[in-house]
């Protein structure tokens, strides 16, 4: 590493001179040079400072020999810091935020809902304990510039998801010609979100408006488009706009989009466009209905993949899961046990109290069975004061018929999809299902999420999103690691680096070697520190203070 100064002369006769913090490497046998810092700004002092630390850099206590007034100390902890930046940077999103303040600010976000998941004045905080301005090249700033942020970020959503877009298939010949979709909801706590409603809760929290996300990935599962719907919009109508996203956003053409059940409806496939295909599945009434009108047979479902081919170009995949189906019979099994448990304990209760009535235990044991939606095989009754239970075999029978079948739905020919493509496809859902529980839970908290406006709450869910891209990337380069991605991060916060002062005014930040495990993290993610960054002194503060009289206790 060293100290590149250059110097250029303008027409008119002025010059310029600009000083690079640089490395050299070697790459296929050529040397190459890699520029860590741009150290223009910095004082006449400030570069001699680094050129010394860098002179002794195998021995940093020489420095006491040269000069008698060095002053080493601990700073901001570097390693996580640097570590998301260098992957956001190989991902290409910190070029798709862009190189101005407000890009530099959405990827501070992006990093620090990565390393440590929170609101904006966390964030904020994060960045006074990590070397995020040295490193990002950023001034100081506070949650309100955040907040602001989030609403830049809504503005230019779509031109950096095509950015990103374009960073990873460069090429139009390697654009997907598959994109999967799925939705999810995210409840919120308060109640004055714009794109808050009461809707179809799916995280069982009754009473609690909630939003709607709709997320679309490629066929490898890596997220692309993230959109933020009203949290009473059915999924069916938040399929089209993404179509309509694919073809004039990312230009695609002649593609295919898998959707869940419920997802891909009839009024959805009149309306796509020449060269849009899709893979889905039906209900299971859509299954009956094809059994009654004979389209399919029950004797077609089975491990082994089958298909019926239509007049109408419509192809259905059928399948049999017999471990689905002992996990159905199983749980149908435990509703019967939790059923006949309340009985014992109402029939006990019966016996022990004579004023007790029938009628009412019977109620509750009605409630129960509605509850576990098994009335259509399971009836209850009162013989004198004892209640008994009564199994209808022929009905359980029939309830049970579909269990672990399930029907594929596409308009691809056979020659564009055999069966087993259809189904690998569609079961390649998972990966978005994967991406919204790592978005959802420990590893990035997309909620509570602590804005109100509709432009802040897309900011916030796209910032999600690309922290998601990070931490899926960490995850794959990780793998053979017995660590996970939040251990692994935690133990890169550790790293600090060593500021350097000399005479009170002269200071650069020396990255020390890290220890072999840390070292290993660094490896395996292919991240090469600085050997030193310059050190802007920004000092970070959030303008809302702690209370002055905090309890104890």
């Amino acid at each position: 590493m060293y100290v590149d100064r250059s110097t250029v002369r303008s027409k008119s006769g002025k010059s310029y001179t600009r000083y690079l913090l640089r490395e050299s490497y070697r790459e296929n046998g050529k040397v190459k040079h890699r520029t860590i810092a741009n150290l223009s700004k910095c004082k006449p002092p400030e570069i001699e400072a680094i050129r010394l630390a860098l002179r002794h850099k195998a021995d940093l206590t020489q420095l006491a020999g040269v000069r008698q007034d060095v002053q080493l100390e601990q700073g901001l902890s570097i390693g996580a810091v640097w570590t998301v930046h260098q992957v956001a940077r190989e991902l290409g999103i910190a070029k798709a935020l862009g190189s101005d303040r407000q890009g530099k600010l959405a990827l501070w976000q992006v990093i620090a809902r990565v390393i440590d998941q929170g609101s904006r004045l966390s964030a904020v905080r994060l960045a006074g304990s990590h070397a995020a301005c040295d490193i990002l090249g950023l001034d100081s700033f506070h949650e309100e510039h955040l907040y602001t942020n989030l609403d830049w970020l809504c503005q230019r959503q779509a031109d950096i998801e095509r950015r990103l877009f374009q960073a990873r298939y460069p090429n139009k010949q390697s654009r997907p010609k598959l994109f999967l979709y799925d939705v999810t909801s995210s409840y919120l706590e308060g109640t004055h979100n714009e794109l808050s409603a009461f809707g179809y809760n799916r995280d069982g929290k009754r009473g609690k408006r909630q939003i709607v996300i709709g997320l679309l990935c490629d066929q490898q599962g890596v997220a692309l488009s993230i959109e933020v719907f009203q949290g009473n919009t059915s999924d069916p109508k938040t399929f089209l706009p993404q179509v309509r996203k694919a073809a004039q956003r990312f230009g695609a053409s002649e593609v295919t989009f898998v959707g869940d059940r419920g997802m891909i409806k009839q009024p959805q496939i009149e309306q796509l466009g020449e060269g849009v295909h899709y893979i889905t599945a039906i209900t299971k009434p859509q299954i009956k209905k094809l059994l009654a009108a004979g389209t399919i047979q029950m004797e077609l479902f089975d491990e082994d993949l089958a298909q019926i081919e239509t007049d109408d170009g419509i192809r259905y995949v059928l399948r049999r899961n017999p471990v689905r189906a002992d996990e159905l019979a199983a749980s149908r099994r435990d509703k019967k046990h939790s059923v006949q448990k309340l009985l014992d304990e109402r029939n006990l209760y019966l016996a022990e109290h004579p004023r007790a009535k029938a009628e009412v235990a019977l109620r509750k044991l009605y409630a129960k069975i509605d509850k576990l939606k098994l009335a259509e095989w399971l009836a209850a009754s009162a013989s004198g004061r004892t209640i008994v239970l009564a199994e209808d075999a022929a009905a359980l029978a029939k309830v049970s018929k579909l269990d672990g079948c399930y029907v594929l739905k596409t308009d691809l020919t056979r020659r564009q999809a055999p069966a087993k493509t259809v189904h690998d496809r569609y079961k390649d859902l998972a990966l978005v299902e994967w991406a919204f529980r790592t978005s959802k839970t420990v590893q990035l908290e997309i909620r509570p999420i602590h804005v109100r406006l509709a432009s802040r709450t897309r900011g916030h869910v796209l910032v999600v999103m690309l922290a998601y891209r990070v931490v899926a990337e960490l995850a794959r380069r990780w793998q053979t690691l017995d660590v996970t991605v939040q251990e692994g991060l935690d133990q890169l916060a550790t790293l600090c680096a060593t500021n350097v002062t000399i005479q009170d005014q002269f200071r650069c930040q020396k990255i020390p070697q890290p220890r072999p495990d840390l070292k290993q993290l660094l490896d395996a993610a292919g991240i090469r520190l600085p050997e030193a960054l310059p050190c802007k002194a920004v000092k970070v503060t959030t303008k809302r203070k702690l209370p002055s009289r905090r309890k104890t206790r």
